[in-house]
């Protein structure tokens, strides 16, 4: 069962969500009784896994899905953490959340898994699918008439895309025109740290 967005929030002392109601804003401390009072963590072990677990919150990922985004980034070649941050960034859900059209990435794992995307003119509702470079990915014409698209213009006119990402606001359709790297990946957490848990 995935974690409440909020509740990971007070946990890990950390703003993840995008909400302006945010409860951290008030209560900046863990949920509980004793969140007040509770000492983090300061063991290497307790860094490392307090960095995965936010980095598993953001996203919205279960342990084994995480682990094989791991496994899958030490079997390419390069920097193991940043190619880890590429690959959470172009699931589908993610990219859709960068592309602008949704709120938050949680949001669009719900608008992807209810079949409100195309990619390349075919319709995926798999919120892990790995958007590749020159995918098109765009919302479907039938979806566009639904309520949570209706201030998607005035919204997308101020919106300023990441540059891995080339969006037409006329159609709505967006493509992943090279990889994120740098100042472009999620800096809310260490994916060294999380290489590290994983090393060992």
């Amino acid at each position: 069962m995935r974690e409440n967005t909020h509740k990971a929030c007070r946990r890990f002392g950390i703003k993840l969500c995008q909400s302006d109601k945010c409860p951290l804003i008030r209560r900046n401390y863990p949920p509980g009784v004793h969140g007040a009072k509770r000492r983090n963590r300061k063991t290497e072990y307790g860094q490392q896994l307090r960095e995965k677990q936010i980095a598993k919150a953001i996203y919205g990922i279960m342990e084994r899905q995480f682990r094989n985004y791991y496994e899958k980034s030490i079997a390419k070649k390069g920097d193991t953490g940043q190619i880890l941050q590429q690959l959470l960034e172009t699931r589908l859900d993610s990219f859709v959340f960068r592309m602008g059209v949704c709120k938050s990435r949680r949001h669009g794992r719900q608008m992807v898994s209810h079949g409100m995307f195309l990619v390349n003119g075919k319709k995926v509702d798999i919120p892990s699918y790995q958007v590749q470079l020159k995918d098109e990915v765009s919302i479907r014409p039938e979806k566009l008439k639904l309520k949570v698209f209706a201030e998607l213009d005035k919204k997308l006119e101020k919106y300023e895309t990441p540059s891995w990402i080339s969006l037409d606001k006329k159609i709505k359709a967006a493509k992943a025109i090279s990889l994120p790297l740098g100042d472009e990946l999620e800096k809310t957490f260490n994916p060294r740290l999380i290489v590290e848990f994983y090393s060992k």
